[in-house]
């Protein structure tokens, strides 16, 4: 006797059954997994080669950078602090976002990355593009929204934290 009730939808992701619209729902996430980890390892990699970032002043330099940004900024002591070394700030954040995105496209540790991702945004909205109006023309506020669903969701696929998940099952069975 069939009943009309489906009992397969909380699970059929996890026996990788399914048809294309589950194999499209495993795996939505992973085109802005992609574009997200590439973004930031090409924005640490295009500040660590930039010579004229990695100083503290003069035209292009992260030191000038914070210091127009100051008087827009929704939280200028962000700012403040950055000032005091902006060079070892610009360290941090070419290097910041350069784990973040490994970490996004390995899938390694992705809840952490994509909230490292998710702060590095927060912190360059409230600072650097706090003022561009209308809002939605300033990319950061964007950037930190498209963060979220990974800090929620992780890397469960094509991802490092996959196979290590996946190993320490298998382990324990044995």
């Amino acid at each position: 006797m069939t009943h009309g009730i489906r009992t397969d939808t909380q699970t059929a992701h996890l026996n990788r059954g399914g048809g294309l619209r589950d194999t499209a729902t495993r795996y939505a996430l992973l085109p802005l997994r992609v574009f997200l980890g590439v973004t930031f390892v090409y924005a640490g990699l295009n500040k660590l080669t930039d010579s004229a970032f990695l100083k503290s002043g003069g035209a292009g330099s992260i030191g000038d950078t914070m210091r127009s940004a100051r008087a827009a900024s929704a939280v200028p002591a962000l700012i403040d602090l950055a000032l005091k070394n902006p060079v070892g700030f610009g360290y941090a954040i070419a290097l910041g976002e350069l784990a973040v995105g490994l970490g996004t496209l390995l899938g390694l540790f992705g809840r952490l990355a994509a909230l490292g991702g998710a702060l590095i945004s927060l912190s360059l909205w409230l600072t650097v593009s706090w003022a561009t109006t209308p809002y939605y023309y300033g990319n950061d506020l964007a950037f930190l929204m498209a963060w979220l669903p990974l800090v929620l969701a992780g890397a469960p696929y094509l991802s490092l934290d996959a196979l290590l998940r996946a190993r320490r099952q298998r382990d324990r069975r044995y």
